[in-house]
């Protein structure tokens, strides 16, 4: 049990990653830089936008040392205390371990880019006209939301039972 376990975690957390970086290739590679696409009118649009940043660009004006250790450095360590924790703690339930395996494969591909490139490739917008908008994001943000979603949700179910 304990193998197929550790599979199990390391599948989702890589599926998370590849599933982001090939979006992300793709859009590097087929998507003009600054541009914007109506994929649903204006309600879901396809851009490519990089971002120095965190979530929504916060951060991208911060001195070097500073991005360094909230961007790069903080992530690694709060991603490598997630990844013990569900290794080590075998009670956690089905959502919360798919949950948290979602989180960290997201924050890994987000990670990557800032290393590797300094920035990272967002290109999804939705704006239901008002009554939703989002910012400007790609499949790693997905898979931490979802994460975060999974977790409220076996939250919930385990105050029901």
């Amino acid at each position: 049990m304990k193998k197929n376990r550790t599979l199990f975690i390391v599948l989702i957390i890589i599926f998370n990653i590849v599933l982001d970086q090939v979006s992300k290739f793709w859009v590097r590679a087929n998507v003009v830089a600054g541009s914007r696409s109506e994929i649903l009118g204006d309600y879901f649009t396809l851009h490519n936008v990089e971002n120095k940043g965190a979530f929504l660009g916060l951060g991208s004006d911060f001195n070097p040392i500073l991005k360094i250790i909230l961007l790069n450095v903080l992530p690694i360590v709060v991603l490598t205390l997630v990844l013990f924790h569900i290794f080590r703690d075998k009670t956690l339930d089905k959502f919360s371990l798919i949950g948290f395996c979602c989180i960290i494969g997201g924050g890994m591909a987000n990670l990557y880019d800032r290393v590797l490139y300094g920035q990272v490739t967002d290109f999804w917008h939705i704006d239901l006209g008002g009554v939703f908008r989002t910012g400007i994001f790609n499949l790693a943000d997905v898979s931490v939301m979802t994460g975060m979603g999974l977790l409220i949700l076996a939250n919930f179910v385990k105050k029901k039972s």
